[in-house]
């Protein structure tokens, strides 16, 4: 059974940057696209960026342009997602998501049902 764990979580001060990681245990990783989504209380779990497995395309999010980045490692097996001038309404808990690149249309890249593959997520606390 395929396994996601997200690290990297934490407490930032505003303006700050984090990195996080999610480490699938998955063959290959280039056959699997994979995704950043986030989720306060009493709100749905919105995308935040999308990085495809073997051509490495990525989307971004609105509020996540300019100021994110996803990246990975295929040879790790792992997503990341680094990023940089953090602001409070970037607190959150954020969950790495995975499916096979066929299965997921570039119109369903931010879409919760479109992966199949969940971490349990890692908390984002933006705050001085």
């Amino acid at each position: 059974q395929v396994q996601l764990v997200e690290s990297g979580g934490g407490l930032v001060q505003p303006g700050g940057s984090l990195t996080l990681s999610c480490s699938l245990s998955v063959v290959r990783l280039d056959l699997y696209a994979g995704a950043w989504f986030r989720q306060v209380p009493g709100k749905e779990r919105e995308g935040v960026a999308y990085i495809k497995g073997r051509d490495g395309i990525t989307d971004y999010a609105g509020f996540a342009k300019g100021r994110f980045t996803v990246s990975k490692d295929n040879a790790k097996k792992q997503i990341y997602l680094t990023m940089n001038d953090l602001k409070p309404e970037d607190t959150a808990v954020y969950f790495c998501a995975a499916g096979p690149s066929w299965e997921i249309q570039p119109t369903a890249r931010f879409r919760t049902s479109a992966y199949k593959l969940w971490g349990q997520g890692t908390q984002v606390t933006v705050s001085s």
